[in-house]
């Protein structure tokens, strides 16, 4: 379980990483021109891209690095819950708009941070 738990935390750290970082360097224009899939940015000011994508990279260092260098690892699950929050959110967003399929998506990262939140909140905490 610890395995499968550091595994998905480190996948969603880097899957995260990535796209915060780009929701804060990319103009809001190019990302709701990249495709379908782009097209909240419109419901947000650019100044609200930029947060998100921040709230995100930020989520994304809490699910890892708190347990590697074993400085207050509760953060970890809190930042899994972090994006469990956000996650719900963009499934908002995404039947605000009639974006069913991409629900699904959200849905799935959703479900994996949920797996992290519980499982290091439960079953496998990191004990300091």
């Amino acid at each position: 379980m610890n395995l499968a738990l550091w595994i998905v935390a480190g996948l969603l750290a880097a899957a995260y990483l990535v796209g915060g970082s780009l929701k804060m360097i990319t103009p809001k224009e190019k990302i709701a021109a990249a495709g379908h899939a782009g097209r909240w940015v419109e419901d947000f000011s650019s100044g609200g891209v930029k947060a998100i994508g921040a709230l995100e990279a930020l989520a994304a260092v809490g699910l890892v690095l708190p347990a590697v260098l074993d400085i207050a690892p509760v953060l970890v699950p809190l930042a899994a819950l972090g994006l469990v929050l956000i996650m719900i959110g963009a499934a908002i967003v995404r039947i605000r708009r009639h974006e069913y399929k991409l629900v699904v998506v959200d849905l799935a990262y959703l479900l994996l941070a949920g797996f992290v939140m519980w499982g290091r909140f439960g079953p496998e905490p990191f004990l300091s």
